[in-house]
């Protein structure tokens, strides 16, 4: 690493109507650094990239210096066009392209358009990076790992000298993540700046060389990773010690919630045998492809199983829409909330209430806009989604708040049954304390609550029991109390 600056942020402030999210924050990115940039979910971390971006204006006083130009960013354009490039959490990519198409999209200067000239383009960028990919297959086609993997082959074709990670490992494989290391290991060596933003300490502590702390959109700090510790990290992200859950209590498994007999669907799962009990949570693990996510989507009557039994309450069920699944008291929080789960283009008040509007409506079907607030600012202030304004896009919360946002809307239909797909996923450590805490909290009170994830530890903290898929079939089960990491991943693979 340099000691020549690449990036300066100085004094920069950003403000939206009715909040601040940014205050007077300075930052700088040397050249060839891995500096992890931190903080809770509101803390201003995506406000601050896409200033750096040229997304958003600053406000007066702040500034943009780069090392290598006099030149400044104003918009998206003149920042790509200084070399800074944006690898964002949902991949801002071109899904019905090729990844030829996608990765020269922008460069190709040619008025005439050659698929031959892009491929070989494509593989020599692809080809720095020491990655082999079918350059002619549409992105969609390909996993998200691979697609994080073309963006960055992308950024490096554009000659960046800045590339921006944002949550780059939210949904890679293990596997995945070790080729994302070695290629940021590669960038380095290039000379290449990286600012990488992650909830996972695991990444931070493996990859930076240095850390800055966000906190309520105030710069906190920029630290030495070798000299930081987690609990350190920890309190200068939140300002306090993150109080561990109370110890659980054993479940009396009585009363059946849930219960399927030979469910299967081709090609997704097979001959599945799965209980949830009131009052407890169960932990559904394996690896990417294991058929988790197809299984539970196919109880909450988005796809429809080939064989198989339900039952809800001991009494048999059929379940062929989403509606009918929320009608008999199942709620399903989907792995993608961007795609899946929020209403783009809406404000926090109509997402927290779009699966309630029944509930909420008088007797000619029109809204009742007293019980609607109220409901709306019940969940804002329950789940400490912030800042507090129902009005505003929830597009521009962060994503931690968001998916708060997400768990609220389907908390609203008093489900006896809670299926969630990855909650935790690009949450920081305090809203994940919160989440889990949550969780735990409404099985107490009765509900059955199925955590899908692939994050075990998160597995290990917040399940009563833990079921292990391979392959479309579930291979094990065992008590939270008797599970290990190591066990778990012996059954997974």
């Amino acid at each position: 690493m340099s000691d020549k600056i690449a990036v300066c942020l100085e004094h920069i402030s950003k403000t939206f109507p009715g909040v601040k999210a940014l205050n007077d924050v300075n930052l700088e990115l040397r050249e060839g650094e891995v500096h992890a940039l931190v903080g809770e979910n509101g803390a201003g971390k995506s406000t601050l990239i896409k200033v750096l971006a040229g997304v958003y204006r600053p406000d007066e006083g702040g500034r943009i210096r780069l090392g290598w130009t006099e030149e400044t960013v104003t918009d998206p354009y003149s920042a790509i066009k200084q070399g800074i490039s944006i690898i964002y959490q949902d991949i801002s990519l071109y899904p019905n392209l090729s990844i030829a198409e996608n990765i020269c999209m922008g460069r190709d200067k040619k008025r005439l358009i050659s698929h031959s000239r892009q491929e070989k383009v494509a593989k020599e960028a692809l080809k720095l990076l020491d990655i082999e990919i079918d350059t002619r297959k549409r992105l969609e086609d390909v996993s998200i790992g691979v697609q994080q993997l073309v963006a960055i082959a992308r950024a490096v074709y554009f000659e960046s000298r800045v590339i921006v990670m944002d949550e780059p490992t939210a949904s890679l494989s293990s596997g995945e993540v070790e080729k994302l290391y070695r290629i940021i290991d590669m960038l380095r060596k290039k000379n290449i700046s990286i600012l990488y933003i992650s909830h996972k300490f695991e990444e931070i502590f493996r990859v930076s060389d240095r850390i800055s702390i966000l906190r309520d959109g105030n710069y906190i700090g920029t630290f030495q990773t070798e000299e930081m510790s987690e609990d350190q990290l920890v309190v200068h992200m939140v300002g306090r010690k993150i109080d561990e859950m109370e110890k659980k209590k054993p479940v009396e498994r009585r009363e059946k919630l849930l219960e399927l007999k030979g469910y299967s669907k081709n090609g997704s799962f097979e001959d599945v045998d799965f209980t949830l009990y009131r009052g407890e949570v169960v932990g559904l693990t394996g690896l990417v492809g294991a058929g988790r996510s197809e299984l539970f989507q196919s109880v909450f009557g988005i796809t429809r199983p080939d064989a198989g039994e339900l039952y809800l309450d001991g009494e048999r069920a059929v379940i062929g829409s989403p509606q009918s699944a929320i009608r008999k008291g199942l709620a399903y929080l989907p792995e993608n909330r961007m795609t899946q789960g929020i209403i783009v283009k809406q404000s926090v008040r109509a997402n927290l209430s779009a699966a309630v509007l029944e509930k909420i409506s008088g007797k000619l079907g029109l809204l009742d806009r007293k019980k609607e607030e109220a409901l709306v600012a019940e969940n804002m202030e329950k789940l400490d989604i912030r800042p507090r304004l129902p009005e505003m896009d929830i597009e521009n919360l962060s994503g931690g708040n968001a998916q708060k946002v997400v768990v609220g809307k389907w908390l609203s239909t008093d489900p006896k049954i809670f299926i969630v797909d990855e909650p935790t996923a690009g949450v920081d450590i305090g809203a994940k304390a919160e989440i889990h805490r949550l969780l735990r909290d409404l099985a107490r009170k009765g509900m059955g609550v199925i955590v899908i994830s692939s994050e075990l530890p998160e597995i290990l903290k917040v399940s009563d029991r833990i079921v292990i898929m391979k392959k479309g079939k579930i291979v094990g089960e065992m008590e939270s109390g008797e599970a290990t990491q190591e066990k778990i991943l012996e059954k997974a693979l």
